[in-house]
């Protein structure tokens, strides 16, 4: 078996409607259904990149204020997952301005060498990357720089 990329992902949120005006109203995901469109059976709602990669690349499902949060510091599980969302700098100056004008949980920024990154925190919790390749990095020529440790990055 070879995996041929990274598929969808799939996340259980507290309140569909408020993750909905985060992924959509926020990130700029492209809704395709959801909400008070989406399934009959359970409240759920998919997303896809303006790219429509693919049928869909995050769903969310709803399971309520009652649900077990997010335990705080190191657990099993997942840590974050990374969104490109440009390729330079300004773009990422850019979204901090939308975050921050959102009241968005920025929880850090950092320069990995190959990419730059923003990390903030979804409405549930969910650790988010968002980032951008630097350019002129060729981290295929040599992938020792992905390993080329975490800097602070300034915007």
């Amino acid at each position: 078996m070879q995996i041929k990329e990274l598929g969808h992902l799939v996340l259980y949120v507290h309140n569909l409607e408020r993750s909905i005006a985060f992924y959509r109203d926020i990130l700029g995901w492209r809704m395709l259904f959801g909400g008070d469109d989406g399934f009959k059976r359970i409240p759920a709602a998919a997303f896809s990149s303006p790219a429509n990669r693919t049928h869909h690349e995050l769903l969310l499902i709803e399971v309520g204020e009652g649900a077990q949060e997010i335990p705080v510091g190191r657990r099993v599980g997942m840590y974050h997952f990374g969104l490109k969302i440009g390729d330079h700098d300004d773009d990422l100056r850019q979204a901090l301005v939308t975050l921050k004008e959102n009241g968005v949980t920025i929880l850090g920024a950092s320069d990995h060498t190959i990419t730059h990154s923003l990390y903030i925190a979804d409405p549930d919790g969910n650790e988010v990357e968002l980032y951008v390749d630097v350019p002129g990095v060729d981290w295929m020529s040599d992938p020792s720089l992905s390993l080329a440790g975490t800097k602070p990055l300034v915007l």
